[in-house]
């Protein structure tokens, strides 16, 4: 069974910076399109960030110039670099497996598995 564990949330200023991690278990990520999506009250998830099996990366205008994606293969773990961040920043922070090699034209409901969530809290 796939396992997806977040973790990395927490409370900063604004400008700060955080990393979140996702560690699965059960397939590799290196195989598949992976992404971060973002929720908050009231509103529809949102794409963040994602990857695909092949290296190419997909990231929100939103987050552009201020958000990796990146996979370590190894540790099995997708990873999303948050620089910069701003109080809209504010979200449940999810990440996401897709059984597909490339994220292209995917959108979240074509994602499997899901993490429980970690919370990001910018404050300004």
């Amino acid at each position: 069974q796939v396992q997806l564990v977040e973790s990395g949330g927490g409370s900063v200023q604004a400008g700060g910076s955080l990393r979140l991690a996702c560690a699965a278990s059960g397939a590799p990520v290196s195989n598949y399109c992976m992404g971060w999506f973002r929720q908050v009250p009231t509103k529809e998830r949102e794409g963040v960030a994602s990857m695909g099996a092949y290296g190419f990366t997909y990231n929100a205008d939103s987050v552009k110039g201020r958000f990796t994606i990146s996979k370590d293969n190894a540790k099995n773990t997708l990873y999303l670099q948050m620089n910069s961040l701003k109080p809209e920043d504010t979200a449940m922070y999810y990440c996401a497996a897709d059984w597909h090699p490339y994220c292209s034209g995917r959108s979240a409901r074509d994602f499997a598995v899901w993490g429980q969530g970690t919370q990001v809290t910018v404050s300004s």
